[in-house]
């Protein structure tokens, strides 16, 4: 019945194997990855929900559900298929919920949480969602990952400027380790300006000791649905498409252009299955993320990348488990830190995310203007300025590329 749906092609790794393929740049991928997921990311959940008026109760339990349980579904899948699959939140769906904090009770929002891990859990076992992926051509997709990822680049620019003490020492290490490949085995260019980097906000002091907290495990917060038609309306059709189409796809086509063949369908089931806990805790729904996965594979042997997703899932774990320590810990760092560390380790991924866009020549119009929407960052309807990269380029490319498509 669901023949469509991706099958694993070898058993499961042991111990002992994870062991062998584990090594120094697939934990410093995983502690990039993870650094990232929970600075900016974390940011934007406590930013809409305070907006919205949630209590530092259901603030918690929000961050509690998107680490602890797409910790575990990050686990299992990249296990299971031995592939980097590193879920986390829809970011453009958090950001969606916000407006409708402003008029609709949080359990309102909530009943729709349900209602989209439903429909996307259905939509996964259709297999429908790979046919969509196969559609679209990878150019005007990886024009999009451009537009999204091209801020990371250019936040080292803007650290430059306005923080040259943290960020200069921090881009000067990244390229001297770069320079000489025995020199990024020993230290990988992004753990070394991670080090320098803490060096120096240490030397500014500019981490104030009392904002770190005491060490205290997260207590979620479980509360009963309310159905409503107009949470539904608003809610369920964007957050579904930010899934399935703008965030898984960034992530496929991320996975994709680093040599994997991720499993779309399953995928889809996964983020289902996950938003469907995750929504018990008040937290937004499952995706497939781009960032993330994009900097567990920019470096290292590509059989190996998994077990990075691993150490991943692993940090993710902890991080749900005493989340109000970790929250006060990274928001306490000077942003140009973050913007950095994260601009740093996103570069080659970017690099290639043009490369595939432009490298090849077919499709180019479309990948242009995929990404020239996508870098506008102007949505419509609720839903992002990536989703209209996609719809964009891919009606330019068809009005004014068509012989491209029959090549394809």
């Amino acid at each position: 019945m669901f023949k469509h749906l991706e099958l694993p092609g070898s058993p499961w790794r042991s111990l002992r194997q994870i062991q062998a393929d584990f090594g120094a740049t697939y934990f410093g991928n995983a502690l990039i990855g993870f650094i990232f997921a929970t600075t900016g990311p974390v940011a934007i959940i406590l930013s809409v929900g305070s907006r919205g008026g949630l209590s530092p109760q259901e603030l918690a339990s929000w961050v509690f559900g998107v680490f602890f349980v797409n910790g575990w579904v990050t686990l299992f899948m990249s296990w299971r298929y031995a592939t980097p699959l590193a879920f986390g939140w829809t970011i453009p769906g958090t950001v969606l919920v916000g407006p409708a904090l402003q008029h609709l009770s949080f359990p309102q929002v909530m009943g729709a949480f349900y209602v989209t891990s439903v429909l996307i859990l259905l939509l996964g076992l259709s297999g429908w969602v790979k046919r969509v992926m196969a559609v679209l051509p990878m150019p005007i997709v990886m024009g999009m990952v451009a537009g999204v990822f091209l801020r990371f680049g250019l936040d080292i620019v803007r650290a430059l400027h306005s923080d040259v003490a943290i960020a200069a020492p921090m881009v000067a290490v990244f390229l001297l380790l770069s320079a000489q490949a025995s020199w990024g085995k020993r230290l990988p260019p992004v753990i070394g300006a991670l080090l320098v980097g803490a060096v120096a906000v240490g030397l500014s002091g500019r981490l104030d000791p009392s904002a770190l907290g005491q060490l205290s495990l997260a207590q979620p917060l479980i509360q009963a649905p309310v159905w409503s038609w107009a949470a539904m309306l608003e809610l369920v059709v964007p957050l579904t498409i930010t899934v399935l189409v703008v965030q898984n796809g960034q992530g496929v086509a991320v996975l994709k252009n680093a040599g994997h063949e991720p499993p779309v369908n399953m995928i889809a089931v996964a983020c289902g299955l996950g938003a469907a806990v995750s929504a018990v805790f008040g937290a937004v729904s499952t995706c497939l993320t781009g960032p993330t996965n994009g900097l567990l594979t920019s470096t290292g042997e590509k059989k190996r990348h998994y077990s990075g997703a691993l150490v991943f899932g692993v940090l993710a774990l902890m991080f749900g488990l005493m989340a109000p320590t970790f929250t006060n810990l990274m928001l306490a760092c000077p942003k140009e830190f973050i913007m950095v560390l994260g601009g740093l380790a996103m570069l080659r991924v970017l690099q290639g995310a043009f490369v595939a866009s432009f490298g090849a020549g077919k499709f180019s119009l479309g990948a242009l203007v995929s990404l020239l929407v996508t870098v506008a960052d102007l949505g419509l309807f609720n839903i992002g300025a990536a989703f209209w990269g996609l719809v964009a380029g891919f009606a330019v490319s068809w009005w004014m590329e068509r012989g491209d498509f029959q090549k394809a």
